[in-house]
């Protein structure tokens, strides 16, 4: 580990390489989601969908975890693709973790109703499924979630919402592989809202990539402000972020 260290509440570990980041978190997260199971019957993790998380996604496969014993819920989707879109970040989690793992139940955020109905039905679920757990990234912009600068609310009275996304957060899809040209990105997306996330009493954040480095360092460095959503989670008694050297450049 290049550096460890607190700002607030937030603990934050800077490793050498994104892989050895994605290796730790993924042990880290394991060995909580284990003494958990010690006496708790079944946890619910929210998963977030990025190029950010494979390296931990990749390593947590090969934890030794009760995946039978795991409520699994998508953090944020895009509107106006298909079920079977290779771009919907359900898609993505399918294809990473949530296909080669067997869990006790997957929700995704997506369905046939209407965008409105598909919040409220989820937001149903996770009032039976109280967050344990979330696995999430920032966005350049330092969204969490589609939680961008513009539409961010920490005292967000809503659970669940439509919102519209920013041309920052649209461009970092293109950038990121999941669509060829910024036109191809939807404008609206559905997502959890930031109460929503800090409600789980366990938050993992895997941030590699020098794209990113900017916005650690205004998450890290800079005022607890919607402008840089990600920098309530300084606010957060148990979080942890995860950088590699190259987005933790500026606070080293």
């Amino acid at each position: 580990m290049l550096k460890q260290f607190k700002k607030d509440t937030l603990e934050i570990k800077v490793f050498e390489t994104r892989e050895k980041m994605g290796l730790i978190a993924s042990q880290d997260a394991a060995d909580y989601i284990r003494r958990e199971l010690t006496y708790k019957s079944e946890l619910s993790i929210v998963f977030a969908s990025a190029p950010s998380q494979n390296d931990f996604l990749l390593s947590l496969l090969e934890q030794d975890i009760d995946w039978g014993k795991i409520n699994a819920f998508h953090m944020d989707e895009f509107i106006g693709l298909s079920e079977d879109a290779p771009q919907g970040f359900g898609n993505f989690l399918k294809s990473k973790i949530f296909d080669k793992i067997h869990l006790k139940s997957v929700n995704y955020l997506y369905g046939k109703e209407n965008p409105q109905t598909i919040c409220d039905n989820y937001a149903s679920l996770l009032k039976n499924h109280p967050i344990d757990i979330v696995f999430m990234g920032i966005g350049e912009n330092a969204h969490i979630a589609f939680n961008d600068p513009h539409v961010a609310l920490f005292d967000d009275p809503e659970r669940l919402k439509v919102v519209s996304l920013d041309l920052v957060c649209r461009r970092q899809q293109v950038n990121d592989g999941f669509f060829k040209s910024i036109d191809e990105v939807p404008t609206h997306a559905i997502t959890l809202t930031i109460p929503v996330l800090l409600e789980a009493r366990r938050i993992f954040c895997m941030v590699p990539a020098p794209s990113k480095a900017k916005a650690i360092k205004a998450v890290v460095s800079g005022e607890i402000t919607e402008k840089y959503p990600a920098s309530i989670l300084r606010t957060h008694k148990f979080a942890t972020l995860y950088c590699d050297k190259d987005s933790a450049k500026y606070i080293l």
